[in-house]
């Protein structure tokens, strides 16, 4: 056993606490990491709240990014010294969707956030929030939620390819599929909502409008490639077909996850046009539609799970991105924290303030 600071929650809907815990050796089949940073997702919100649901008590963080200490039999792909990003959702190879090449809906993903990984200084078990418990100093995590990072890329900037990235990408390039010269709308300028706002910049969307309800996001918006910024309102989805020659955008990405929000992209996009659901809302959230709208209007309406990515796959190609200038992971960090100052992190989310907060180890 071995101690190191960590960020516990004790119990859905209790605040964090900063605390000691004990670390076990680095097992079979095991990989015990030095976090370098790790990236304050509103999915750890979410996981606090109990708006997901996960067994507690449990160490949060799940996008990070570090140095292997050491690993235990039979893991060959990493070895002490590597720079990893944490992979939340690994794959198991096995289950009917990896078996169909969906490996982002792997029935088996989340198995290990049942695990008991480590305990508190007085021997209360701890299970890892989302299977790498990226908030603390070190973590012994799964071989297979670990990935090597590729060169050029530095590890505190590697910490956000982990979700939002990965995430942001794919509901850009493997969700909604945005062609070249195509209007996309983004609903949410969080963490999400910047990387997708680069990566339609990337697909080469025309008109890019960002949509929030904090006007302090505009600058961080047109940084990250939106042409227009709007202030969420009644009137938004009108406001998106006056922009887009009358018809709608052709794309609606939504990074939310509330009712009124993907109901607003959803009427946002033109007739046979594409709305992605990115955020992730409670059961009460619940969103209607009428049977002739559903007719008349050829939408479509798509859950996007991961950015339907393949990490594996994925992380070549957004470090060629990175490398070449075009994906600027810097810029969407708007505060640099230590783990004390993850709570008022979770209270910015609430008030919709700031990009991405990231934890600095």
């Amino acid at each position: 056993m071995s101690r190191v600071r960590a960020a516990v929650l004790s119990a859905v809907g209790a605040p964090l606490e900063i605390t000691d815990i004990d670390l076990p050796a680095t097992g079979p089949g095991r990989v015990r990491v030095r976090l370098a940073a790790a990236g304050v997702c509103h999915s750890d919100l979410s996981l606090s709240n109990g708006t997901m649901r996960v067994p507690v008590p449990a160490v949060l963080g799940h996008e990070g990014a570090g140095t292997v200490v050491s690993v235990g039999e039979g893991v060959t792909h990493v070895a002490p010294g590597d720079a990893v990003a944490l992979n939340w959702a690994p794959s198991c190879g096995a289950c009917h969707h990896c078996g169909i090449g969906e490996v982002w809906l792997c029935a088996n993903a989340l198995s290990g956030t049942g695990d008991v990984y480590a305990r508190t200084a007085d021997g209360t078990d701890l299970h890892p929030g989302l299977n790498v418990a990226a908030f603390a100093e070190e973590t012994v995590v799964a071989a297979n939620c670990v990935l090597p990072v590729p060169d050029g890329i530095p590890l505190t900037d590697a910490a956000l390819l982990g979700c939002a990235v990965l995430t942001g990408y794919g509901a850009v390039h493997h969700s909604a599929r945005v062609r070249e010269g195509e209007s996309v709308a983004v609903f949410g300028v969080g963490g999400v909502g910047l990387a997708v706002l680069q990566s339609a910049r990337i697909a080469g969307a025309g008109r890019i409008v960002a949509v929030d309800v904090s006007p302090e996001k505009e600058e961080l918006a047109r940084a990250a490639g939106a042409t227009d910024f709007l202030i969420a309102s009644e009137t938004t989805a009108r406001e998106i077909r006056k922009l887009t020659g009358g018809q709608g955008a052709d794309v609606a990405i939504e990074c939310v996850g509330r009712a009124v929000t993907i109901r607003t992209a959803w009427d946002s996009t033109r007739r046979g046009g594409r709305t992605t659901v990115v955020g992730i809302g409670g059961k009460d959230q619940q969103v209607t539609f009428n049977a002739l709208e559903m007719f008349h209007f050829g939408r479509t309406l798509t859950g996007c799970v991961y950015g339907n990515s393949d990490p594996a796959r994925d992380l070549p190609v957004l470090a060629r991105h990175i490398r070449a200038g075009r994906l600027d992971l810097g810029s969407m960090v708007t505060e640099k924290i230590g783990l004390d100052g993850i709570p008022a992190a979770f209270d910015n989310m609430i008030a919709g303030k700031g990009g991405r907060a990231l934890v600095v180890f």
